[in-house]
């Protein structure tokens, strides 16, 4: 009897520790519990420790974390009837784990295939160069197409990335070849462009030159003609002055030719007889001279036309006098130096 009591016991204490395991369940975060009781829907536990009526109650467990979907590389016909291939990731988070569960099978799947599906239809509707060079606008497009899909399974498209639009390996080649020569098609024209530049340039630094040897010569010329009025002038002052000079001089000499009329003796300044022997070869008789006028007026004119070099020497022939007498003697003259 009391073995059988033991048996017992330990039956209902492994029983009692099933019935334990049973009836607690623990949800670990970024996850939510979905109860049935007895295959319906009662209500959704949060993360922890959460507990069951065994044999009775059973939990679902839902993963409500943002996670990535890859999307299988597929080959779509571009508008253009170029076959590319792409793929894509998409993002996406159950925002209502109830309809995730209860509304669709397997959201994932569907998702994926969703995903193609839109890809295809907007791929079709634009060209080749629109897919490689707007990747945002194609990411843009294909998350609102698969959000308004997918929100009626509570699961929510995040963001959409097209990762590689491949097109066939001729259609590259002729893409290579068609940026080759549209470099080279930009070479050409800064090329042009620069030689343009420089003959421009060449032009403007060869007029800038005309322009420069004009203005030398201008005012070359300028001061050439200055150069010359200024000669003139000064000749023309030159001239002046000697006439006006050779006028006085003459009237100077009409007068001491008066005042020596009558005169037999004179006394005449060494540097004014310098003058006249020099003009006469050097030994002079004044004695047989006519008369003393006609000496002085010798002297003045000699003296008034000796010339040095360029430069005319105009000597006052009473300013070489340093004293002038006259008297009468025996009826001959006499000169004193």
């Amino acid at each position: 009897m009391p073995e059988e009591f033991g048996l017992l016991g330990v039956v209902l204490g492994i029983f009692g520790l099933i019935i334990l395991f049973k009836s607690i369940r623990i949800i670990h975060p970024g996850k939510k519990g979905l109860v049935e009781r007895l295959g319906k829907f009662v209500g959704v536990k949060s993360s922890g420790m959460n507990f069951l009526i065994p044999f009775i109650e059973s939990i679902k467990v839902v993963d409500v974390r943002e996670r990535a979907v890859d999307v299988a590389p597929q080959s779509v016909i571009c508008r253009d009837n170029v076959v590319v291939t792409v793929d894509c990731i998409v993002y996406l988070q159950v925002t209502d784990p109830v309809r995730a569960m209860y509304n669709i099978d397997n959201f994932v799947y569907a998702v994926v295939k969703l995903a193609q599906t839109n890809l295809r239809s907007v791929v079709g509707q634009m060209s080749l160069d629109e897919t490689l060079s707007s990747r945002e606008k194609m990411n843009e497009q294909l998350r609102l197409e698969l959000d308004e899909s997918t929100d009626a399974w509570g699961v929510k498209v995040q963001r959409v990335e097209v990762q590689q639009v491949e097109p066939p390996r001729d259609v590259v080649d002729a893409m290579h070849k068609q940026m080759r020569a549209e470099r080279e098609k930009r070479a050409a024209i800064l090329r042009a462009e620069g030689e343009k530049q420089a003959a421009i340039l060449s032009a403007e630094g060869k007029k800038q030159a005309q322009i420069l040897d004009a203005q030398g010569d201008k005012e070359s010329q300028i001061a050439i003609a200055e150069g010359l009025a200024k000669a003139i002038e000064l000749e023309s002052k030159a001239s002046t002055e000697y006439f006006n000079g050779t006028a006085i001089t003459k009237e100077q000499l009409r007068v001491m030719e008066k005042s020596f009329a009558n005169n037999t003796k004179f006394v005449v300044g060494s540097e004014l007889m310098s003058v006249v022997q020099s003009a006469f070869g050097g030994g002079i008789d004044l004695g047989k001279m006519a008369s003393a006028a006609t000496v002085g007026a010798t002297a003045g004119i000699v003296a008034g036309n000796r010339k040095s070099g360029n430069k005319t020497k105009t000597v006052s022939a009473h300013k070489k006098a340093v004293h002038i007498a006259s008297t009468v003697s025996d009826g001959k003259s006499e000169v004193k130096v």
